[in-house]
Protein backbone atom coordinates (compact mmCIF):
# COMPACT_ATOMS: atom_id res chain seq x y z
CA UNK A 1 0.00 0.00 0.00
CA UNK A 2 1.39 3.31 -0.90
CA UNK A 3 1.99 6.05 2.03
CA UNK A 4 1.34 9.48 1.37
CA UNK A 5 3.19 12.51 3.61
CA UNK A 6 1.74 15.98 3.63
CA UNK A 7 2.52 18.96 5.29
CA UNK A 8 2.66 22.85 5.53
CA UNK A 9 6.21 22.62 3.52
CA UNK A 10 8.58 20.32 2.77
CA UNK A 11 12.83 21.45 3.45
CA UNK A 12 14.14 19.00 1.01
CA UNK A 13 18.29 19.56 1.69
CA UNK A 14 18.79 22.16 -0.71
CA UNK A 15 15.43 24.61 -0.47
CA UNK A 16 11.59 24.95 0.81
CA UNK A 17 8.46 23.46 -1.19
CA UNK A 18 5.14 25.05 0.03
CA UNK A 19 2.11 22.26 0.44
CA UNK A 20 4.42 18.94 -0.23
CA UNK A 21 2.64 15.79 -1.59
CA UNK A 22 5.44 12.58 -0.90
CA UNK A 23 4.42 9.43 -2.42
CA UNK A 24 6.26 6.52 -0.56
CA UNK A 25 6.06 2.88 -2.15
CA UNK A 26 7.51 0.13 -1.08
CA UNK A 27 9.60 1.32 1.83
CA UNK A 28 11.13 4.30 -1.06
CA UNK A 29 10.22 8.19 -1.90
CA UNK A 30 8.21 7.03 -5.68
CA UNK A 31 6.96 10.96 -6.14
CA UNK A 32 7.32 14.27 -4.67
CA UNK A 33 4.77 16.99 -6.02
CA UNK A 34 2.54 19.98 -4.16
CA UNK A 35 -0.95 20.19 -3.71
CA UNK A 36 -1.27 23.26 -5.81
CA UNK A 37 0.08 20.44 -9.03
CA UNK A 38 -1.42 16.78 -8.00
CA UNK A 39 -4.71 15.48 -7.07
CA UNK A 40 -3.92 12.96 -3.71
CA UNK A 41 -4.11 9.27 -4.21
CA UNK A 42 -7.00 7.71 -3.30
CA UNK A 43 -5.62 4.75 -2.94
CA UNK A 44 -3.07 5.17 -0.31
CA UNK A 45 -2.38 6.02 3.27
CA UNK A 46 -2.62 9.68 3.76
CA UNK A 47 -0.20 11.14 6.89
CA UNK A 48 -0.61 14.79 7.17
CA UNK A 49 1.43 17.07 9.67
CA UNK A 50 -0.62 20.60 9.17
CA UNK A 51 1.69 23.12 9.84
CA UNK A 52 4.92 21.41 10.33
CA UNK A 53 8.03 21.03 8.21
CA UNK A 54 8.70 17.66 6.62
CA UNK A 55 12.63 17.34 6.70
CA UNK A 56 14.86 14.21 5.64
CA UNK A 57 16.06 12.35 8.57
CA UNK A 58 18.64 12.92 11.06
CA UNK A 59 21.96 11.27 10.45
CA UNK A 60 24.14 11.03 13.47
CA UNK A 61 27.94 10.48 13.05
CA UNK A 62 29.05 9.86 16.12
CA UNK A 63 26.94 7.53 18.52
CA UNK A 64 27.75 4.64 20.83
CA UNK A 65 24.66 2.56 21.28
CA UNK A 66 21.45 3.18 23.20
CA UNK A 67 17.82 1.27 24.85
CA UNK A 68 21.30 -0.57 27.11
CA UNK A 69 23.07 -2.00 24.20
CA UNK A 70 26.49 -0.57 22.78
CA UNK A 71 28.16 -0.69 19.02
CA UNK A 72 30.81 -3.13 20.25
CA UNK A 73 28.41 -5.67 20.88
CA UNK A 74 28.11 -6.37 17.09
CA UNK A 75 24.76 -8.28 17.46
CA UNK A 76 21.80 -8.05 15.51
CA UNK A 77 19.95 -7.30 18.62
CA UNK A 78 22.14 -4.36 19.91
CA UNK A 79 22.00 -2.63 16.66
CA UNK A 80 18.21 -3.35 16.33
CA UNK A 81 16.73 -1.97 19.83
CA UNK A 82 19.09 1.05 18.58
CA UNK A 83 17.74 1.45 15.25
CA UNK A 84 14.08 1.36 17.04
CA UNK A 85 14.79 4.05 19.97
CA UNK A 86 16.40 6.25 17.01
CA UNK A 87 13.95 5.88 14.34
CA UNK A 88 11.57 7.23 16.92
CA UNK A 89 14.14 10.06 17.41
CA UNK A 90 14.25 10.94 14.19
CA UNK A 91 17.65 9.41 12.97
CA UNK A 92 17.25 7.71 9.97
CA UNK A 93 21.15 6.73 9.70
CA UNK A 94 24.18 6.49 12.12
CA UNK A 95 27.94 5.92 12.17
CA UNK A 96 28.07 2.34 14.28
CA UNK A 97 30.97 4.92 16.74
CA UNK A 98 33.92 2.42 18.56
CA UNK A 99 35.49 3.50 21.77
CA UNK A 100 39.42 2.46 22.62
CA UNK A 101 39.66 -1.21 24.38
CA UNK A 102 41.98 -3.93 23.64
CA UNK A 103 43.43 -4.66 19.53
CA UNK A 104 41.83 -7.69 19.56
CA UNK A 105 38.20 -6.72 20.92
CA UNK A 106 38.34 -3.80 18.38
CA UNK A 107 38.86 -6.24 15.97
CA UNK A 108 36.35 -8.67 16.94
CA UNK A 109 33.90 -5.99 16.65
CA UNK A 110 34.77 -4.02 13.80
CA UNK A 111 34.41 -7.81 12.00
CA UNK A 112 31.22 -8.45 13.27
CA UNK A 113 30.15 -4.97 12.40
CA UNK A 114 31.07 -5.15 9.08
CA UNK A 115 29.36 -8.48 8.85
CA UNK A 116 26.14 -6.72 9.98
CA UNK A 117 26.32 -4.04 7.63
CA UNK A 118 27.01 -5.78 4.75
CA UNK A 119 23.45 -8.29 5.15
CA UNK A 120 20.36 -6.58 4.03
CA UNK A 121 18.30 -4.64 6.73
CA UNK A 122 15.64 -7.66 6.79
CA UNK A 123 18.29 -10.12 7.42
CA UNK A 124 19.72 -8.29 10.23
CA UNK A 125 15.96 -7.61 11.59
CA UNK A 126 16.31 -3.94 11.08
CA UNK A 127 14.16 -3.18 7.97
CA UNK A 128 11.99 0.14 9.00
CA UNK A 129 15.03 1.44 11.81
CA UNK A 130 17.37 3.49 11.73
CA UNK A 131 20.26 1.97 9.76
CA UNK A 132 23.96 1.89 10.55
CA UNK A 133 25.55 2.92 7.15
CA UNK A 134 29.18 2.86 8.29
CA UNK A 135 31.52 2.94 11.12
CA UNK A 136 33.07 5.88 13.20
CA UNK A 137 36.87 4.56 14.84
CA UNK A 138 37.18 6.75 17.88
CA UNK A 139 40.50 5.12 19.16
CA UNK A 140 42.87 3.79 19.80
CA UNK A 141 45.05 6.71 18.14
CA UNK A 142 44.33 9.55 20.76
CA UNK A 143 46.14 11.60 23.47
CA UNK A 144 46.72 10.66 26.75
CA UNK A 145 46.61 13.91 27.78
CA UNK A 146 42.85 14.63 26.48
CA UNK A 147 42.19 10.80 26.53
CA UNK A 148 38.67 11.55 28.59
CA UNK A 149 37.26 8.41 29.54
CA UNK A 150 39.23 6.28 26.89
CA UNK A 151 41.19 3.99 28.45
CA UNK A 152 44.56 4.65 29.03
CA UNK A 153 46.36 1.51 28.65
CA UNK A 154 44.43 0.32 24.99
CA UNK A 155 45.71 3.86 23.70
CA UNK A 156 47.96 3.11 20.42
CA UNK A 157 50.53 5.26 18.58
CA UNK A 158 49.41 6.00 15.14
CA UNK A 159 50.55 3.13 12.69
CA UNK A 160 49.59 2.45 9.28
CA UNK A 161 49.69 -1.08 9.81
CA UNK A 162 47.51 -1.58 12.86
CA UNK A 163 45.25 1.05 11.15
CA UNK A 164 44.95 -1.72 8.22
CA UNK A 165 44.18 -4.31 10.29
CA UNK A 166 41.45 -2.56 11.73
CA UNK A 167 40.15 -1.54 8.20
CA UNK A 168 40.35 -4.79 6.70
CA UNK A 169 38.64 -5.89 9.83
CA UNK A 170 36.13 -3.47 8.97
CA UNK A 171 36.05 -5.02 5.52
CA UNK A 172 36.12 -1.20 4.42
CA UNK A 173 33.37 0.11 5.89
CA UNK A 174 35.55 2.64 8.43
CA UNK A 175 33.90 5.71 7.11
CA UNK A 176 35.19 7.91 10.30
CA UNK A 177 38.27 7.83 12.64
CA UNK A 178 39.00 9.86 14.80
CA UNK A 179 42.91 11.10 15.83
CA UNK A 180 45.17 13.21 17.60
CA UNK A 181 47.13 15.34 15.21
CA UNK A 182 50.16 15.74 17.69
CA UNK A 183 50.92 12.05 17.98
CA UNK A 184 54.11 10.52 16.17
CA UNK A 185 53.19 9.08 12.99
CA UNK A 186 50.01 10.52 13.12
CA UNK A 187 50.31 12.92 9.70
CA UNK A 188 51.10 9.75 8.22
CA UNK A 189 48.65 7.70 9.07
CA UNK A 190 45.89 10.86 8.21
CA UNK A 191 47.37 10.63 4.79
CA UNK A 192 47.26 7.00 4.57
CA UNK A 193 43.53 6.85 5.47
CA UNK A 194 42.48 9.55 3.67
CA UNK A 195 43.35 8.13 0.50
CA UNK A 196 41.66 4.86 1.45
CA UNK A 197 38.29 6.86 1.70
CA UNK A 198 38.62 7.18 5.18
CA UNK A 199 37.52 10.83 6.95
CA UNK A 200 39.64 12.23 9.49
CA UNK A 201 38.23 13.86 12.48
CA UNK A 202 40.45 15.59 14.87
CA UNK A 203 39.88 15.54 18.68
CA UNK A 204 41.02 13.76 22.19
CA UNK A 205 43.88 16.21 21.34
CA UNK A 206 46.16 18.16 22.98
CA UNK A 207 47.75 19.98 19.53
CA UNK A 208 48.88 22.88 18.85
CA UNK A 209 47.54 25.15 16.00
CA UNK A 210 50.39 24.32 14.25
CA UNK A 211 50.11 20.39 14.74
CA UNK A 212 46.48 20.70 13.62
CA UNK A 213 47.22 22.94 10.49
CA UNK A 214 49.49 19.90 9.32
CA UNK A 215 46.71 17.01 9.97
CA UNK A 216 44.32 19.15 7.92
CA UNK A 217 47.58 19.56 4.93
CA UNK A 218 46.99 15.90 5.27
CA UNK A 219 43.90 15.30 4.69
CA UNK A 220 41.62 15.85 8.14
CA UNK A 221 38.31 16.95 7.63
CA UNK A 222 36.78 17.38 10.76
CA UNK A 223 36.57 18.21 14.57
CA UNK A 224 35.63 15.41 17.24
CA UNK A 225 33.17 17.16 19.69
CA UNK A 226 34.26 20.46 19.82
CA UNK A 227 35.45 22.05 22.50
CA UNK A 228 35.66 18.15 24.65
CA UNK A 229 38.81 16.06 25.11
CA UNK A 230 40.69 19.52 23.28
CA UNK A 231 43.37 21.59 24.50
CA UNK A 232 42.07 24.87 25.54
CA UNK A 233 42.07 28.51 23.36
CA UNK A 234 44.55 30.41 24.43
CA UNK A 235 45.01 34.11 22.99
CA UNK A 236 48.72 32.68 22.28
CA UNK A 237 48.80 29.46 21.39
CA UNK A 238 45.31 29.31 19.81
CA UNK A 239 45.75 25.30 19.53
CA UNK A 240 43.65 22.78 18.07
CA UNK A 241 39.92 24.69 19.35
CA UNK A 242 41.43 28.14 18.16
CA UNK A 243 42.06 26.37 14.45
CA UNK A 244 38.88 23.98 14.40
CA UNK A 245 36.76 26.98 15.01
CA UNK A 246 38.62 29.34 12.51
CA UNK A 247 39.43 27.15 9.73
CA UNK A 248 36.52 27.86 7.10
CA UNK A 249 37.08 24.44 5.54
CA UNK A 250 36.79 22.24 8.71
CA UNK A 251 34.04 20.57 9.69
CA UNK A 252 33.11 20.45 13.47
CA UNK A 253 30.76 18.76 15.69
CA UNK A 254 29.36 19.53 19.13
CA UNK A 255 27.38 17.59 22.05
CA UNK A 256 24.44 19.99 22.12
CA UNK A 257 22.78 18.68 25.42
CA UNK A 258 23.97 21.86 27.91
CA UNK A 259 25.65 19.95 29.67
CA UNK A 260 29.32 19.14 27.57
CA UNK A 261 28.98 22.87 26.08
CA UNK A 262 27.77 25.97 27.55
CA UNK A 263 24.83 27.63 25.41
CA UNK A 264 27.08 30.75 25.28
CA UNK A 265 30.01 28.47 23.54
CA UNK A 266 27.57 26.92 21.04
CA UNK A 267 26.67 30.07 20.20
CA UNK A 268 30.53 30.99 19.30
CA UNK A 269 30.82 27.54 17.60
CA UNK A 270 27.68 28.60 15.35
CA UNK A 271 28.99 31.81 14.85
CA UNK A 272 32.73 30.41 13.72
CA UNK A 273 31.59 27.32 11.89
CA UNK A 274 28.12 28.96 10.35
CA UNK A 275 25.47 26.58 8.62
CA UNK A 276 27.74 25.02 5.55
CA UNK A 277 30.37 23.20 8.64
CA UNK A 278 28.67 22.54 11.80
CA UNK A 279 27.48 19.23 12.56
CA UNK A 280 25.23 18.01 15.45
CA UNK A 281 26.15 15.05 17.40
CA UNK A 282 24.81 12.65 20.21
CA UNK A 283 27.90 10.85 21.69
CA UNK A 284 25.40 8.89 23.26
CA UNK A 285 26.00 5.70 25.04
CA UNK A 286 23.76 2.52 26.04
CA UNK A 287 21.90 4.58 28.52
CA UNK A 288 20.08 7.03 26.09
CA UNK A 289 16.68 5.67 25.93
CA UNK A 290 17.04 3.78 29.81
CA UNK A 291 16.75 4.76 33.25
CA UNK A 292 19.54 6.30 35.75
CA UNK A 293 21.90 3.71 36.75
CA UNK A 294 25.07 2.08 35.71
CA UNK A 295 25.75 1.03 31.52
CA UNK A 296 28.94 0.24 29.89
CA UNK A 297 31.05 2.10 27.48
CA UNK A 298 32.90 -0.91 25.80
CA UNK A 299 34.20 -2.78 28.75
CA UNK A 300 34.04 0.27 31.38
CA UNK A 301 31.41 1.29 33.42
CA UNK A 302 29.28 4.42 33.55
CA UNK A 303 27.27 5.92 35.73
CA UNK A 304 24.50 7.70 34.19
CA UNK A 305 22.17 10.18 36.99
CA UNK A 306 20.34 13.67 35.89
CA UNK A 307 21.15 13.34 32.83
CA UNK A 308 25.30 13.65 32.97
CA UNK A 309 27.27 10.32 32.08
CA UNK A 310 30.22 10.02 34.12
CA UNK A 311 33.33 7.53 34.56
CA UNK A 312 35.02 7.99 37.53
CA UNK A 313 33.58 11.51 37.24
CA UNK A 314 34.84 12.40 34.11
CA UNK A 315 32.20 13.03 31.20
CA UNK A 316 31.77 9.81 29.43
CA UNK A 317 29.31 10.17 26.23
CA UNK A 318 25.64 11.71 26.91
CA UNK A 319 22.04 10.72 26.98
CA UNK A 320 21.36 13.13 24.26
CA UNK A 321 18.79 12.22 21.26
CA UNK A 322 19.30 14.51 17.76
CA UNK A 323 15.73 15.34 17.86
CA UNK A 324 16.62 16.78 21.31
CA UNK A 325 19.67 18.36 20.17
CA UNK A 326 17.98 20.29 17.32
CA UNK A 327 15.76 22.05 19.67
CA UNK A 328 18.54 22.77 22.50
CA UNK A 329 20.40 24.34 19.37
CA UNK A 330 17.92 26.45 18.04
CA UNK A 331 16.98 27.97 21.68
CA UNK A 332 20.91 28.58 22.04
CA UNK A 333 21.42 30.71 18.97
CA UNK A 334 18.16 31.71 17.26
CA UNK A 335 18.77 29.64 14.11
CA UNK A 336 16.42 29.05 11.74
CA UNK A 337 14.85 25.96 11.57
CA UNK A 338 15.94 25.46 7.65
CA UNK A 339 19.42 26.28 8.92
CA UNK A 340 19.77 23.91 11.89
CA UNK A 341 18.37 20.96 9.52
CA UNK A 342 21.42 20.76 7.88
CA UNK A 343 23.29 20.15 10.87
CA UNK A 344 21.92 16.98 11.07
CA UNK A 345 21.47 16.17 7.27
CA UNK A 346 23.34 18.09 4.43
CA UNK A 347 26.41 18.41 6.72
CA UNK A 348 27.50 15.61 8.23
CA UNK A 349 26.21 13.34 4.81
CA UNK A 350 28.69 15.80 3.47
CA UNK A 351 31.44 15.57 5.65
CA UNK A 352 31.08 11.81 5.20
CA UNK A 353 30.91 11.47 1.67
CA UNK A 354 27.76 10.03 1.80
CA UNK A 355 25.58 12.30 0.36
CA UNK A 356 24.56 9.70 -2.05
CA UNK A 357 22.76 7.97 0.82
CA UNK A 358 21.66 10.35 3.21
CA UNK A 359 20.84 14.09 3.92
CA UNK A 360 18.32 15.38 1.58
CA UNK A 361 14.69 14.10 -0.01
CA UNK A 362 15.00 13.25 -3.47
CA UNK A 363 13.50 10.35 -5.94
CA UNK A 364 14.62 6.87 -5.52
CA UNK A 365 15.76 7.54 -1.61
CA UNK A 366 14.77 5.52 1.03
CA UNK A 367 11.85 7.40 2.55
CA UNK A 368 13.48 8.31 5.84
CA UNK A 369 11.84 12.19 6.65
CA UNK A 370 11.15 13.69 9.79
CA UNK A 371 8.07 16.28 10.74
CA UNK A 372 8.88 19.35 12.45
CA UNK A 373 6.73 22.37 14.25
CA UNK A 374 8.31 25.80 13.91
CA UNK A 375 10.08 25.58 17.31
CA UNK A 376 12.27 22.15 16.10
CA UNK A 377 10.16 19.77 17.77
CA UNK A 378 9.66 16.30 16.24
CA UNK A 379 5.60 15.66 15.34
CA UNK A 380 6.48 12.66 13.46
CA UNK A 381 8.63 10.17 12.02
CA UNK A 382 8.64 8.11 9.12
CA UNK A 383 11.93 5.97 8.55
CA UNK A 384 12.87 3.62 5.89
CA UNK A 385 8.91 3.60 4.90
CA UNK A 386 7.19 2.92 8.16
CA UNK A 387 5.76 5.46 10.82
CA UNK A 388 6.92 6.41 13.86
CA UNK A 389 4.10 7.96 16.05
CA UNK A 390 4.69 10.77 18.53
CA UNK A 391 3.59 7.90 21.34
CA UNK A 392 6.66 6.02 20.61
CA UNK A 393 9.11 8.58 20.84
CA UNK A 394 10.25 7.35 24.73
CA UNK A 395 9.68 4.12 23.59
Amino acid sequence: MRTVLTAQRLWDGTGLLDGPVVVIEDGWIASISTRAAAELPTDARVLDYPGATLAPAFFDVHIHGAMGHDVMEDTPEALGAMGSFLAAHGTGSFLATTVTAPLDATLRSLSGLAKLLAQPPAQTGIAGRAQPIGIHLEGPFLSHAKRGVQPAEHLLAPNTATFDRLFEAAEGRIRLMTLAPELPGAIELTAHATARGVRVSLGHSNATAAETRAAIAAGAVSATHTFNAMRPLDHREPGILGTALTNDDLFAEVICDGIHVAPEMVKLWWRAKGPERAILVTDALSAVGMPDGVYHLGDFAVQVANGRATANGVLAGSVLTLDRALTNFMEFTGAPLEQALRLLTVNPASMTGLGDLVGSVALGRPASLVALDGAGNLVGSVVNGEQRLCGDLEK
